[in-house]
Protein backbone atom coordinates (compact mmCIF):
# COMPACT_ATOMS: atom_id res chain seq x y z
CA UNK A 1 0.00 0.00 0.00
CA UNK A 2 1.58 3.41 -0.73
CA UNK A 3 1.82 6.12 1.68
CA UNK A 4 -0.46 9.10 1.68
CA UNK A 5 0.82 12.47 0.00
CA UNK A 6 1.21 15.16 2.56
CA UNK A 7 -0.93 18.04 1.99
CA UNK A 8 -0.19 21.48 2.38
CA UNK A 9 -3.08 24.25 3.17
CA UNK A 10 -2.35 27.43 1.57
CA UNK A 11 -4.82 30.64 0.28
CA UNK A 12 -4.52 31.63 -2.86
CA UNK A 13 -5.75 35.78 -3.14
CA UNK A 14 -6.08 38.40 -5.87
CA UNK A 15 -7.37 41.64 -4.75
CA UNK A 16 -9.34 44.39 -7.27
CA UNK A 17 -10.41 47.80 -5.80
CA UNK A 18 -14.01 46.42 -5.46
CA UNK A 19 -13.59 42.51 -4.54
CA UNK A 20 -11.20 40.78 -3.32
CA UNK A 21 -10.90 36.62 -4.09
CA UNK A 22 -9.54 34.55 -1.03
CA UNK A 23 -9.14 30.81 -1.94
CA UNK A 24 -7.94 27.98 0.15
CA UNK A 25 -6.49 25.54 -1.33
CA UNK A 26 -4.89 22.01 -0.80
CA UNK A 27 -1.71 21.31 -2.87
CA UNK A 28 0.61 18.35 -2.07
CA UNK A 29 4.45 18.62 -0.31
CA UNK A 30 6.70 20.40 -2.74
CA UNK A 31 4.17 22.34 -4.55
CA UNK A 32 4.83 25.39 -6.65
CA UNK A 33 3.01 28.94 -6.27
CA UNK A 34 1.85 27.97 -10.23
CA UNK A 35 0.48 24.79 -8.94
CA UNK A 36 -1.36 26.35 -6.07
CA UNK A 37 -2.69 28.86 -8.75
CA UNK A 38 -3.67 26.06 -11.30
CA UNK A 39 -5.75 24.20 -8.24
CA UNK A 40 -7.42 27.33 -6.91
CA UNK A 41 -9.85 27.75 -10.07
CA UNK A 42 -8.78 31.61 -10.04
CA UNK A 43 -7.32 32.02 -13.35
CA UNK A 44 -11.38 30.62 -14.03
CA UNK A 45 -12.64 33.54 -12.01
CA UNK A 46 -10.32 35.71 -13.48
CA UNK A 47 -10.09 35.15 -17.32
CA UNK A 48 -8.09 38.90 -17.19
CA UNK A 49 -5.07 36.98 -15.95
CA UNK A 50 -2.74 34.76 -17.60
CA UNK A 51 -0.28 32.58 -15.70
CA UNK A 52 2.55 33.49 -17.89
CA UNK A 53 2.86 36.92 -17.22
CA UNK A 54 1.36 37.27 -13.43
CA UNK A 55 3.67 39.06 -10.58
CA UNK A 56 3.63 36.78 -7.50
CA UNK A 57 4.68 36.60 -4.00
CA UNK A 58 4.24 34.93 -0.40
CA UNK A 59 3.32 37.40 2.21
CA UNK A 60 4.53 40.45 0.04
CA UNK A 61 7.50 39.25 -0.84
CA UNK A 62 7.92 38.66 -4.43
CA UNK A 63 8.77 35.54 -5.98
CA UNK A 64 8.60 32.87 -8.80
CA UNK A 65 6.06 30.62 -9.99
CA UNK A 66 8.75 28.03 -9.26
CA UNK A 67 8.78 28.53 -5.50
CA UNK A 68 8.14 25.97 -3.35
CA UNK A 69 5.46 26.39 -0.99
CA UNK A 70 5.14 25.95 2.59
CA UNK A 71 1.73 25.25 4.72
CA UNK A 72 -0.13 27.93 5.82
CA UNK A 73 1.41 29.95 2.92
CA UNK A 74 -0.48 33.28 1.18
CA UNK A 75 0.24 33.07 -2.27
CA UNK A 76 -0.21 36.73 -3.66
CA UNK A 77 -1.22 38.12 -7.08
CA UNK A 78 -0.32 41.23 -7.56
CA UNK A 79 -1.65 43.67 -10.59
CA UNK A 80 0.13 46.82 -11.81
CA UNK A 81 0.71 49.65 -10.77
CA UNK A 82 -1.82 52.46 -11.90
CA UNK A 83 0.83 55.15 -11.36
CA UNK A 84 4.35 55.57 -10.45
CA UNK A 85 3.63 55.55 -6.55
CA UNK A 86 6.23 58.78 -6.23
CA UNK A 87 5.16 60.57 -8.86
CA UNK A 88 1.42 60.30 -6.68
CA UNK A 89 2.77 61.45 -3.92
CA UNK A 90 4.30 64.29 -5.63
CA UNK A 91 1.13 65.30 -7.01
CA UNK A 92 -1.32 64.59 -3.44
CA UNK A 93 1.95 67.54 -2.16
CA UNK A 94 1.41 69.85 -4.59
CA UNK A 95 -2.58 69.78 -4.71
CA UNK A 96 -2.10 70.13 -0.96
CA UNK A 97 0.16 73.48 -1.52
Amino acid sequence: MAAATEMLRVEVVYALPQRQTLLAVEVPAGATLREAILRSGLLEQHPELELATLTVGVFGQRATLARPLAAGDRVEIYRPLRADPKAARRARVTRRR
